[in-house]
């Protein structure tokens, strides 16, 4: 723009951001000497904020306000605030004798107006979701830019190749906040079969101030290890199967499923148990659901089990929208002797049912000893006496040796012959003979 005989410099509208400097460009062409150097702001009224004077007065009546350090006559706001966003006006006086050194120089005022753009970048960005099976809804929101947000959605391989999801239904709402914008976007997409791990990403682009923002949302699908594809009563479709004795307890993969057992999968008799189930790494957090035979099932990532009294297998459902697996969760019983074991447990521990009333251990086991020492020899005594036929052995009076008749021997025609032999070896002056068959 040409003003008398200089040459103003300036543009029409400038853009700063906020909290970093804005520049208001007005310089002369030719440079001339300057006697007053004038800034304002427009609105109600003109607000003054920076005065110069080359003799005397350098004034920044806006103390963020300065003279830009490229030319004298520039101005430079730092930081910017989002109040700084207006018409702004340069006023310029120097001297001119428009050529002729002869005549005495006269000051000449020259103005320019500009506008001031303050641009804000998003201050926040969330991603929401629904799921309902495999579809999911997703809502990327950014609050606080100015100019409003542009959104777009990228999907990221297992193998971290970013590409842009085309043909999305989608829903764009854009809301005031004062001078602010909030930008909202709202899609609807699938999830595929195969898919174990999908990374969706919300880009956030704010061009004006050179910003981009992701938000990333990845959905990771519970798994299993040595897993089979069976069908159970309980579900329509096939679902993933193992048991927990065939999963090797690697930490490294994401979204294995883990169980724990408190105090063990291994108790002593009438113990309580909780199984507590949890599957890092998996997003969204899966559901769970436990059952034991045909009972209805429980939800929750905990199981509680009152006095387990007899090995029980139970299996719990982890699902999410990208899959859903089962895992069989063995119980077992420590000892088969049920009996032994006191319904008072308590913590965990088996208690010994004490039914000798006061007897400690030692005692119990000296009465058992003993009774089986008698025992033994009231048998030892009964066979010693059978096998002496009668012989009194402790009697003072020395008796004749004895033989036996046959016609005090029992026997019935339809018997089969016997053989008797009688041993010289417990009775006196026996020796041993075959008696005839009758």
């Amino acid at each position: 723009t040409l003003i008398g005989t200089v040459d103003l410099k300036y543009d029409d509208v400038s853009y700063a951001t906020v909290h970093q400097s804005a520049f208001l460009r007005c310089g002369m062409m030719p440079v001339q000497p300057i006697k007053e150097l004038w800034w304002f702001k427009i609105g109600a009224s003109e607000e003054r904020v920076y005065y110069y004077d080359p003799t005397s007065v350098d004034a920044a009546l806006m103390k963020r306000a300065r003279r830009s350090s490229r030319d004298n006559t520039s101005l430079e706001i730092h930081p910017t605030h989002l109040s700084d966003e207006g018409e702004y006006k340069c006023r310029i006086v120097v001297w001119d004798n428009t050529g002729n050194s002869t005549e005495p120089s006269v000051p000449i005022s020259k103005e320019a107006r500009m506008m001031l753009k303050v641009n804000v970048p998003p201050e926040k960005v969330e991603i929401t979701h629904l799921t309902s099976g495999r579809n999911l809804s997703l809502r990327c929101k950014s609050e606080g830019a100015k100019p409003p947000v542009d959104i777009l959605w990228t999907k990221t391989s297992p193998d971290g190749v970013e590409t842009e999801i085309p043909d999305l239904p989608k829903v764009r709402e854009i809301e005031p906040a004062g001078e602010l914008y909030d930008t909202a976007e709202q899609i609807f997409y699938q999830l595929q079969e195969n898919e174990m791990i999908a990374k969706i990403s919300c880009v956030v682009r704010h061009h004006n101030t050179n910003t981009t923002i992701y938000k990333n949302i990845t959905f990771v699908s519970p798994a299993i290890q040595n897993a089979l594809k069976v069908t159970m009563q309980r579900f329509a479709e096939p679902v993933l199967y193992s048991s927990i004795e065939n999963q090797d307890g690697q930490d490294n993969k994401a979204g294995l499923v883990k169980i724990s057992a408190d105090p063990g999968f291994k108790v002593p008799y009438n113990t309580s148990v909780t199984l507590k189930a949890s599957a890092p790494g998996v997003y969204p957090e899966p559901r769970y659901l436990w059952w034991v035979g045909d009972q209805t099932g429980i939800a929750g990532r905990e199981l509680h089990i009152d006095n387990l009294e007899e090995d029980k297998s139970y299996y719990v459902l982890a699902e999410n929208p990208l899959g859903r697996v089962v895992l069989e969760v063995p119980v077992h019983i420590t000892t088969s002797d049920y009996s032994q074991w006191n319904d008072s447990s308590r913590d965990g521990d088996a208690m010994v049912n004490d039914t000798t009333e006061g007897l400690d251990t030692g005692a119990i086991i000296g009465i058992v000893i003993g009774a089986l020492i008698a025992v033994f020899f009231i048998g030892f005594a009964v066979w010693y006496w059978t096998i002496r036929d009668g012989t009194h052995v402790f009697s003072p009076k020395k008796e004749k040796p004895h033989t036996i008749d046959e016609e005090t021997v029992p026997f019935r025609s339809t018997d089969k012959p016997l053989l008797r032999t009688i041993s010289t070896q417990t009775l006196e002056g026996r020796r041993s003979r075959r008696e005839p068959s009758i």
